[in-house]
């Protein structure tokens, strides 16, 4: 008989089976929701794209010329949104850029935006993957 038996005997314990299952069936839910979650950020980061803002040339009141790259899963067309300022931070142009897919997994463009006033900046606002 082990210490914890004659302590149990003793003093009129008795250990419940149920809650042994109540135990593994907390430990089990504890499980899959940390495996739900991981799976979540998982995904998320497969999807994800990133973009960086190369360069820009203001050619005119009228245009900006914007070099940019992405990041981005390969196979996955991208739309991103590359945006032009003026020196308030006024939007002064924008435009969205559809990117076909492709196997390469970073990529490099040159895109022009039109604007309504002289720009002294663009930049790529956001980019997205779109869906299949």
């Amino acid at each position: 008989m082990t210490t914890q038996d004659v302590l149990d005997e003793r003093y009129g314990r008795r250990r419940s089976p149920a809650r042994g299952w109540l135990i593994g069936a907390a430990i089990t839910v504890a499980v899959a929701l940390v495996a739900l979650f991981g799976w979540w950020t998982v995904q998320g980061a497969l999807d994800s794209v990133d973009s960086d803002t190369t360069s820009f040339e203001v050619d005119d009141e009228h245009f900006v010329t914007l070099g940019f790259q992405i990041t981005a899963p390969p196979g996955s067309a991208v739309a991103c949104a590359i945006e032009a300022q003026d020196e308030e931070h006024g939007v002064v142009g924008w435009r969205v850029v559809e990117i076909p897919a492709s196997d390469l997994h970073a990529r490099a463009f040159r895109e022009t935006i039109p604007t309504t006033a002289l720009a002294t900046t663009g930049f790529v606002n956001s980019c997205w993957v779109l869906p299949s």
